[in-house]
């Protein structure tokens, strides 16, 4: 499996630096996408690869279709995405998808590797990434507590790889199904967003792309839920539920919590308002932690995610804000081997002013002028 801390490029595809602070290769058409390596499998290549889609392959099933661990015959290990059946897609319009997502290449982004049409199948073959889901290592029984610091690098990255696809892919792609266990972590913890190969492309930046619900319960933006309406936003809001929890410990919708709190975003709602208007954590912040964790980092993250759930999708951030939010944040892999705490950036005059522009967004203050969130990235 390759060291993920570097970008995997092609050959003839430039490096560049984007809005989502990491080096990525965009990869013309003319510069190959699939071109530069064998996209297409056959059914009885991946059938092989996988024991059969064997069971004991099957990594897991979501609503786009059952995902199963493979082996190609020069070692290199993948995951293939069996898509449901019935999708009402054509060969041609499934080949041109998988072309423009072919070209997408970020460090925080799962790569897209190949493809199989085959009769009434479709399916995808992706980079294998080994150390499972966020969701998993958040909320899965008998899992180590991730630590302040692993939870930071996470979410920060997480963050990196949304931004490319919302302002730096072209078309720009909304993902449209932003949850903790479509974030995978390789065995450094970094995280690669997954999925997004599946998600609409929204082909006109001054426009909303209205459609059929997709997302998943307790992640989903109320104006998506409510009328259809996806824009950017909608995934701001989903990735303002993983903050919370990454923050909280808690699952988004959680049935065995009291009447009333089973939703994440609204138990935690007047937590987040007393969290920053008093610097108090109590009651918020993950128990397993046992407060170790840096107070002014917890409040900066809590207000990120606090504008993030933003009821009115307006005045929430766009992802690129929110990275640059996270720029200050100390974890080891951000600033160069500094402990937490230790980042002098995030002490700094600017940050400072960043946790008071999140914390102005959360509370709605009537000073904040919502024009900021249409300017373009200062970040490029």
């Amino acid at each position: 499996y390759p060291d993920s801390s570097h970008v995997k490029t092609h050959s003839s595809a430039p490096l560049v630096r984007n809005v989502s602070g990491s080096d990525y290769v965009y990869s013309s058409a003319e510069q190959g996408g699939l071109g530069n390596s064998r996209p297409w499998f056959s059914f009885e290549e991946l059938a092989k690869a996988t024991n059969g889609f064997s069971a004991h392959n099957l990594l897991g099933e979501g609503g786009f279709g059952s995902v199963y661990r493979g082996c190609l015959p020069d070692g290199r290990e993948i995951a293939v995405k069996q898509l449901k059946i019935g999708g009402g897609q054509g060969e041609r319009e499934f080949k041109a998808e998988v072309e423009i997502i072919s070209r997408i290449h970020h460090r925080h982004l799962v790569s897209l590797v190949g493809y199989c049409i085959s009769e009434n199948r479709r399916l995808l073959v992706y980079d294998y990434v080994p150390n499972n889901t966020l969701y998993y290592h958040l909320h899965g029984e008998g899992q180590p507590v991730l630590d302040w610091a692993t939870r930071v690098k996470i979410a920060a990255g997480s963050a990196r790889g949304l931004a490319y696809l919302h302002e730096d892919c072209h078309p720009r792609i909304i993902h449209r199904d932003i949850k903790s266990s479509n974030i995978l972590l390789d065995n450094n913890f970094e995280a690669r967003v997954s999925d997004f190969g599946l998600a609409k492309l929204a082909l006109d930046a001054n426009t909303h792309i209205t459609t059929r619900v997709m997302g998943t319960f307790g992640y989903v933006a109320p104006e998506y839920a409510s009328s259809g309406k996806l824009t950017e936003k909608s995934d701001v809001y989903s990735f303002g539920v993983v903050l919370l929890e990454l923050i909280t410990g808690r699952k988004p919708v959680d049935a065995s919590q009291p009447l009333g709190d089973e939703s994440l975003v609204e138990w935690a709602r007047p937590l987040l308002s007393h969290a920053l208007e008093s610097e108090e954590f109590e009651g918020l912040v993950d128990p397993r932690l046992e407060k170790n964790f840096v107070d002014s980092e917890m409040l900066q993250l809590i207000g990120i995610a606090a504008a993030c759930v933003r009821h009115s999708s307006a005045k929430r951030p766009r992802m690129g804000q929110v990275v640059r939010a996270f720029d200050g944040l100390a974890t080891s892999d951000l600033t160069n081997g500094m402990r937490v705490g230790e980042s002098e950036m995030f002490n700094s005059a600017q940050q400072s002013e960043e946790i008071r522009w999140f914390r102005r967004v959360a509370f709605g203050s009537q000073d904040f002028s919502t024009d900021f969130f249409s300017q373009g990235s200062s970040n490029g």
